[in-house]
């Protein structure tokens, strides 16, 4: 089977795509023309115009139909591989039970002027979200759930007063690489507060995070679109529970 793939759209291999974007001109003929240019300067063949509408004063939405002229090689593609095993809410409560011999403690927010707590909500609370429950449904899970806006020193305090296992900051907001700031701010201050025996596990999550920036941003890991609340419950058993036996 080949490894090498381009865009489906009519027929195999066509290279086929559609692609949305604003350009800053306002609605008129030449505006089409910069769209088509802009379209066949990113590798679109023979792009068309398929939608053009004035969002504001000054702006233009448009959405560009044309194909491909890029190849992906499928072994050339780097992501970061699920490294451990999905749990049911009762393998993780049996693994927590028998294995630490305590409740873990779980701290989650939205760190900065994040207001948005629909992600770590989705996660936490008992409501869950894709039909599963959210973390505070797992019995041997005790879990905090500071809320929206909370300054990165107020969620090490509570962290560190907590004594948290694990730390779950959602961040949505984005605009100049927000989240990017913010999680590093909150990486540099769990370092300086604590040494690196006793500092919780640091997750973050959102839409627009690279999963393989982990290292970069000083967090252990980073969860983006899709993840469902036994996925982090799998991945702390992995790690504070399973991992560390193992090392013991």
């Amino acid at each position: 089977m080949s490894r090498i793939v381009r865009p489906y759209g009519d027929t195999t291999g066509d290279g086929m795509v559609q692609l949305s974007f604003t350009l800053p001109v306002p609605h008129d003929k030449r505006a089409e023309g910069a769209a088509l240019q802009l379209a066949a300067k990113m590798g679109l063949d023979g792009a068309m115009l398929v939608h053009a509408k004035p969002i504001g004063d000054g702006y233009t939405f448009f959405v560009v139909y044309g194909a491909s002229t890029h190849l992906v090689n499928l072994d050339e593609v780097k992501v970061v591989e699920k490294d451990y095993p999905h749990l049911s809410p009762k393998e993780v409560n049996d693994a927590i039970r028998e294995r630490l011999g305590r409740k873990l403690c779980v701290v989650g927010a939205c760190i900065g002027t994040d207001a948005h707590t629909v992600g770590i909500d989705a996660i936490l609370n008992i409501k869950g979200v894709a039909g599963e429950k959210g973390l505070e449904y797992y019995r041997e899970l005790r879990v905090v759930n500071l809320g929206a806006q909370v300054a990165v020193p107020d969620l090490v305090n509570r962290a560190v007063d907590e004594e948290a296992d694990a730390v779950l900051v959602s961040q949505v907001v984005t605009q100049k690489d927000a989240h990017l700031h913010n999680t590093r701010e909150m990486a540099a201050a769990f370092r300086e507060a604590l040494p690196p025996g006793r500092r919780p596990l640091l997750v973050v999550g959102g839409p627009r995070f690279d999963e393989g920036a982990a290292n970069d941003l000083g967090v252990d890991r980073i969860f983006t679109r899709g993840t469902t609340p036994s996925d982090v419950a799998s991945y702390l058993v992995h790690r504070l529970v399973t991992s560390r036996e193992t090392a013991a």
